[in-house]
């Protein structure tokens, strides 16, 4: 059998160094960061995990780590890249994100973006139609 791996690497699934291991407590800020941007709270991101609020509440903290798929799934919930999460993302691929305060406001775009396109246009029109009101 040949091996995939050169002769001077040794073993196939050795540690990874030290120096790449993403501190518990920069992931936790990272994770805490964008919660808080996308409106979600340590309930409502616990329940997508399938965890519970003081296990999120521990990542948040730096007190306790994640799995990889733990990362992915981040990831997915948080509308983020697993490298923002673990805090590899360059300046220039980062996204913008908008910072809206109202959690209630932001709570109701996130829902109005599950909604079929053509509820959505609807939905535009009519704010589009109120908007031109006021101005």
């Amino acid at each position: 059998m040949t091996s995939i791996l050169p002769a001077s690497q040794g073993r196939a699934l050795s540690r990874p160094p030290k120096s790449v291991i993403v501190p518990k407590k920069d992931l936790g800020t990272r994770v805490r960061s964008l919660r808080q941007q996308r409106g979600i709270t340590q309930v409502e991101l616990a329940q997508a995990l399938g965890l519970t609020q003081s296990n999120v509440s521990a990542i948040e903290r730096g007190a306790r780590g994640i799995t990889i798929h733990q990362v992915v799934e981040l990831a997915r919930v948080l509308r983020a890249s697993t490298d923002e999460i673990l805090g590899q993302s360059s300046q220039t691929g980062q996204k913008t994100t908008l910072p809206i305060k109202d959690r209630r406001f932001l709570r109701r775009l996130q829902m109005i973006e599950q909604l079929p396109k053509r509820d959505q246009q609807a939905l535009l029109r009519t704010l589009d139609a109120f908007l031109a009101k006021v101005s």
